[in-house]
């Protein structure tokens, strides 16, 4: 744990450094840059709330891509997942309406399950005909984009609109705001704990570890690889699924162009970041969402571009993972030197 705080604080602050060098050195004032875009992300209650909420569907999607990789399956269909999600939501909103107390549960299943269906094609294409799921998500985003934007533009779409929409789903299906505060939050927070619940205390979220770690080790102790392949897929599909119909539900409340954004392979990044931490996820994720959303407010006061924000989560990615794989080896020679001094001191 030391370990993992330790070389994740100082990747964070090696990569602002190197971003406020790469805004020196194109004639921009680092410091008062970096305290506008705090200013705007976490200087207030409505700019933490907005952040927040932002942080959403980055941590969902985070937390599929992190599941996924630490037990085996590559899964990048994250945003055909989110997007099958996010119509899912949209058709039960626009044909279904209930009391908010049943259309709200309604549509957050509607999108897991919407998610996990296109997740669950690609796993049975693994496991029908031994197809790449790395191949196949990646295929499967494609389709998803394509197929989405179709029906927006033709059977779903607002005529009322002067771009690709649908119309606005029911109102009782709006996530309401508590405050300042989307509700769509505490949904994030109750699925981080579950899924932290089953990945480190279920029985079902060990054998998944031990696959991810060593898939023969785990046949061989009776694990259900298989099984366990598809159980991950159909998860992990659902978590990107709820990230989509969140987004839907919480504001435009209703699918249009471009929904999916960068959400989804942002998440995968996070995952990344994060080593596949669970914890970790949640906390890059809120860290990423800042520097979104601040960016805006970053240009407006200090003209410095919002892509910097964009330079800089690129620079998070490489700074953070190669500061940890350096610091394993450091934190290693250290303990292997302690070893060897208390060795030569039992010796004595």
């Amino acid at each position: 744990m030391t370990r993992k705080i330790v070389s994740g604080l100082l990747g964070v602050v090696i990569a602002l450094a190197v971003g406020a060098l790469i805004m020196f050195f194109q004639g921009y004032e680092p410091f008062s840059t970096y305290a506008a875009l705090a200013q705007f992300s976490l200087g207030g209650i409505a700019p933490l709330a907005t952040t927040l909420k932002n942080a959403v569907p980055l941590v969902l999607t985070g937390l599929s891509a992190a599941i996924a990789f630490a037990s085996g399956p590559v899964n990048l269909g994250q945003p055909g997942q989110l997007v099958f999600g996010a119509l899912a939501a949209t058709l039960g909103g626009l044909y279904i309406n209930l009391p908010p107390a049943l259309e709200i549960p309604l549509l957050m299943v509607l999108a897991i399950l919407g998610g996990a269906l296109w997740s669950g094609l690609a796993g049975f294409l693994r496991q029908a005909f031994d197809m790449s799921e790395f191949i196949v998500t990646l295929m499967l985003n494609m389709i998803a984009d394509f197929f989405t934007a179709w029906v927006i533009a033709y059977p779903l779409m607002d005529h009322k609109a002067f771009s690709p929409m649908t119309s606005p789903i029911a109102q009782s299906g709006w996530m309401p705001d508590l405050g300042l505060l989307n509700s769509s939050v505490l949904v994030l927070i109750a699925a981080v704990a579950v899924m932290w619940f089953v990945f480190q205390r279920w029985r079902a979220g060990y054998e998944w570890r031990i696959t991810g770690q060593n898939s023969l080790f785990a046949r061989l102790g009776g694990c259900d690889v298989r099984g366990n392949f598809m159980a991950v897929m159909l998860v992990t599909g659902a978590l990107a699924g709820l990230a989509g119909g969140l987004v839907v539900m919480g504001g435009p409340h209703r699918f249009i162009k471009g929904l999916g954004a960068n959400y989804a392979w942002d998440g995968i990044m996070i995952a990344i970041m994060a080593n596949n931490g669970l914890i970790e996820t949640l906390i890059y994720g809120f860290f990423v969402a800042a520097i979104q959303t601040g960016a805006l407010g970053m240009e407006l006061i200090t003209n410095v571009p919002s892509e910097i924000a964009q330079v800089l989560q690129a620079v998070l990615v490489l700074v953070i993972v190669a500061t940890r794989e350096y610091a394993a080896l450091i934190f290693d020679r250290l303990a292997a030197r302690r070893q060897a001094s208390a060795r030569k001191g039992g010796a004595a």
